[in-house]
């Protein structure tokens, strides 16, 4: 029997009206790609987290897995997404 493909969770740490996170969530729906749409502002725990794994308080944050991608890199974005077996939205 085939192990179970292994999902990633994907989320986008946002705010509202930022045309660079708008990119980014664009982006992953263009490529079929579910994710968590996470909005930072008024969120301290979400803000002290991406802070203390990007060293950054800037967004749009994307995470993959355990990966961070900072800003607006869909290249990036692209290749880590092409290097899981599966993707999915956090639960």
């Amino acid at each position: 029997m085939k192990p179970p493909e292994k999902r990633e969770k994907v989320k986008v740490y946002s705010t509202p009206g930022c045309a660079f996170c708008k990119r980014v969530k664009d982006f992953l729906r263009e490529k079929n790609v579910e994710f968590e749409d996470i909005n930072v502002a008024g969120n301290e725990e979400a803000k002290e987290m991406i802070a203390d794994r990007t060293g950054q308080l800037s967004v749009p944050v994307t995470q993959i897995g355990k990966k961070f991608v900072v800003g607006d890199d869909l290249r990036k974005i692209e290749e880590l997404l092409n290097k899981m077996p599966a993707v999915t939205a956090s639960k």
